[in-house]
C-alpha cells in the first residue's frame, strides 16, 4: 500500500491539505488567534514538508527547516489550548474532505493530525523552554506511531 504520505498524494498532495487547513484556521474565530501575529510567507509550503516526513516522505523539513524541537517549540509556552486544539481539529478534518481524501487515508491522516496537536504541541504549556533539545520528528504509518 505504501506509505500514508504516497497515499495522499506525495508533495503535491501535502501542499493541498496544507493550503486547505491553513485557509480553513484562518477563517476560524479561534484558531486564527495562533497567526495573529503574522506567519512565514511559505507557511503551508513549510507544513506540507513537515507533515510529509512525518507520515513517510523525505526528509525534507528537518533538511531545510529544523527539527521536531523548533517545531514544538513554536507551539509551546501558550497554556492550555483545548478549545484552540478541537477546532484546529475539525479545520483539519475539513481540509482533508476540501483535498478530496477518502479513507482509509483520509482516517489515517486524521488519527495523525489529532494524536500530534493533543501531545506533542500541546505538552509543554508553560514554556517552549521546557522543550527538550534535538527531538526527532515522529513518524507516522497506516498503524500509528512508529517506535524505534
Amino acid at each position: 500500500m505504501g506509505s500514508v504520505y504516497e497515499a495522499a498524494g506525495g508533495a503535491a498532495g501535502m501542499l493541498r491539505i496544507a493550503e486547505a487547513w491553513h485557509a480553513r484556521v484562518l477563517a476560524d474565530e479561534v484558531v486564527s488567534h495562533a497567526f495573529s501575529h503574522g506567519y512565514h510567507s511559505r507557511h503551508s509550503e513549510r507544513l506540507a514538508s513537515y507533515w510529509g516526513e512525518a507520515l513517510g516522505g523525505p526528509p525534507g523539513y528537518s533538511t531545510a527547516y529544523g527539527d521536531e524541537t523548533s517545531v514544538v517549540r513554536m507551539h509551546s509556552g501558550n497554556g492550555p489550548h483545548e478549545e484552540m486544539d478541537r477546532r484546529a481539529i475539525a479545520c483539519f478534518a475539513a481540509a482533508l474532505d476540501d483535498a478530496g481524501l477518502t479513507d482509509p487515508v483520509r482516517q489515517a491522516l486524521l488519527d495523525y493530525f489529532t494524536w500530534a496537536t493533543t501531545t506533542t504541541m500541546s505538552r509543554y504549556h508553560g514554556s517552549a523552554d521546557d522543550v527538550p533539545a534535538d527531538l526527532p520528528i515522529p513518524r507516522w504509518s497506516w498503524n500509528g506511531l512508529q517506535t524505534y
